[in-house]
């Protein structure tokens, strides 16, 4: 396939592998939570959750209620769990049937002024210190709840879970959620189904999977750690083209402020990608390279808001070859993260919407 532009290549058939790995770890019974928030990971979330929902995913989980509202007005129809509600969203959280997060008892008393019966999802603090109850709040809890509402999970979050020299810390977390699970239980007199693992969680505590998982960067093709690498593939490709060839003497500068000055004859490719796409001005200046006709080209100057210099010198190449920024095999979210002192959920995401989104379908 021939690419134009600045493009994202979205590539079901690794989705769909990843999803197929990501059941493999659980048994058939646990259901699987997707989550498509900030952009579905920077890719395109509307299509991939309604491929998902065809190849059977239960859930969908997002951060924000208007990305629930959207995924809902393109006719995805499985229960979708908001991560984050704020105390104005309720209303279309009720009409639009999706599931909040309940995690503080500012926001559960505003939730229930506006229903006693629309299900929700009640979190948990069990040692990540974000959002969530703590076991001490159980009993007020129950003299808040119960009767009058609809509790469909407990959950929680593990926050090192790919880090297997934290297995005590993820151990404890654990342990905490069982503890707090049983008296919710004991004290409601009732059973509460649950979700705990996160993808790192599925791989390195997959016993612990209760009735659901939730899986966000493994579906895109990351699973945290090298040895899943081969598991998982990326799902999202990142490419461009060169748009402008420069020969550039010794002693002219180039981009913004003079950031680089040559010392020596050069030739630079101009790439029509740039900070306001996600490629941070810090990635300028050398920092990192993009891959022309198999071969590593630097940057060069400071990253613009639209646009890119890549010293070419040494590859023969022209005006129109692609470039390519991330990809499954040669450089991958998470290489490029490593050399940036990053991680592959911050590239991922930081891709801006204004690149254009191509779907390889299977």
């Amino acid at each position: 396939m021939s690419y134009q532009g600045t493009q994202i290549i979205i590539n079901l058939k690794n989705l769909k592998a990843n999803l197929s790995f990501i059941k493999s770890k659980v048994d058939k019974k646990t259901k699987i939570m997707s989550v498509v928030k900030a952009f579905g990971y920077g890719s395109e979330p509307v299509k991939i959750s309604k491929f998902l929902e065809k190849n059977g995913v239960d859930y969908f989980a997002v951060a924000y209620v208007n990305e629930g509202i959207e995924l809902r007005n393109c006719g995805v129809k499985l229960p979708i769990l908001i991560l984050h509600p704020q105390l104005d969203d309720f209303d279309e959280i009720i009409k639009f049937n999706l599931e909040p997060n309940i995690y503080s008892f500012r926001i559960l008393n505003a939730f229930i002024k506006k229903s006693n019966s629309h299900p929700f999802h009640l979190k948990f603090n069990t040692g990540l210190n974000r959002l969530g109850f703590s076991m001490n709040d159980i009993d007020e809890l129950y003299n808040i709840l119960n009767g009058k509402t609809n509790i469909k999970y407990l959950f929680s979050h593990l926050g090192a879970s790919e880090d297997l020299n934290e297995k005590a810390f993820s151990n404890n977390q654990i342990k905490l959620f069982e503890k707090i699970s049983k008296k919710m239980e004991a004290k409601f007199e009732k059973k509460f189904k649950k979700h705990l693992l996160n993808t790192s969680g599925i791989m390195n505590y997959s016993e612990y999977k209760y009735d659901m998982v939730r899986t966000g960067i493994g579906l895109y093709g990351y699973g945290n750690d090298k040895k899943y690498s081969k598991n998982l593939k990326p799902v999202l490709s990142l490419r461009s083209v060169i748009s402008q060839i420069h020969f550039i003497k010794k002693g002219e500068s180039v981009g913004y402020n003079r950031g680089f000055v040559a010392n020596k004859n050069c030739k630079i490719a101009i790439i029509p990608i740039g900070h306001a796409d996600g490629i941070k001005r810090s990635f300028g200046n050398g920092k990192i390279g993009f891959y022309i006709k198999n071969k590593l080209a630097k940057t060069i100057g400071n990253i613009c808001m639209d646009m890119l210099m890549l010293d070419i010198t040494n590859i023969n190449c022209e005006e129109g070859d692609d470039v390519i920024i991330i990809d499954d095999k040669i450089q991958t979210a998470e290489d490029l993260g490593e050399k940036t002192n990053t991680i592959s959920y911050e590239i991922l995401t930081a891709l801006s919407s204004r690149i254009k989104r191509t779907i390889i379908d299977i």
